[in-house]
């Protein structure tokens, strides 16, 4: 989470200008919701299970997205409200809220930049929320946790730098493919944790 927290600061401050409020606004309340309820159920929710279930959406909406072939047509604003709650549980209970997020903002007619921007403020928010939920709970104060940040977060920055030289030269469309294999990946992790 710490990790997380790094990448989703460089990447949400980066650009700020370029993020659509009206889509952050959407999710930020959901979010804040789901983040509760994650914290809640974290210690009784089967997690296996949960986790399992949210890697098998997260590769079937991939795959449909490396296969389809036909324009995208944009969905209603609505399902900010689902995605919101969604990355909200998610991200608490699994450490893994930006697939519900990207999915949503993905299917919102974004140009890269904007979903670039607007997708690192979703994230920054819903991994801001975590650490105070973890921090109030008492799962961070743990000495061992904050000396495996100090090796892991410059690696994280490091691959954030890479990333923004790549995505500066990249178009929408292969942004598009890039965001659907990086949650056939995340997806698979998911469901290979849940059956470890």
């Amino acid at each position: 989470m710490l990790a997380d927290l790094a990448a989703a600061l460089s990447i949400g401050l980066e650009n700020p200008k370029s993020a659509v409020r009206a889509e952050w606004t959407r999710l930020v309340p959901m979010i804040v919701a789901g983040t509760a309820l994650g914290v809640t159920v974290l210690v009784h929710l089967p997690r296996a299970a949960g986790m399992l279930l949210l890697g098998v959406f997260v590769v079937s909406f991939a795959t449909l997205s490396l296969v389809r072939r036909a324009a995208a047509r944009v969905v209603s604003s609505r399902w900010a409200w689902v995605a919101g709650l969604a990355g909200g549980i998610t991200s608490t209970v699994f450490g893994a809220g930006g697939p519900p997020y990207a999915i949503y903002l993905s299917q919102r007619g974004l140009t890269k930049e904007q979903f670039r921007a607007t997708l690192g403020l979703a994230t920054l928010t819903s991994i801001s929320l975590r650490l105070i939920a973890f921090l109030l709970t008492g799962l961070l104060l743990n000495r061992e946790v904050w000396l495996t940040a100090l090796t892991v977060v410059p690696s994280c920055l490091l691959g954030i730098w890479v990333a923004r030289k790549i995505f500066l030269r990249i178009s929408r469309d292969a942004l598009m493919r890039a965001v659907a294999l990086l949650l056939l990946a995340s997806g698979a992790s998911l469901i290979w944790r849940a059956m470890s």
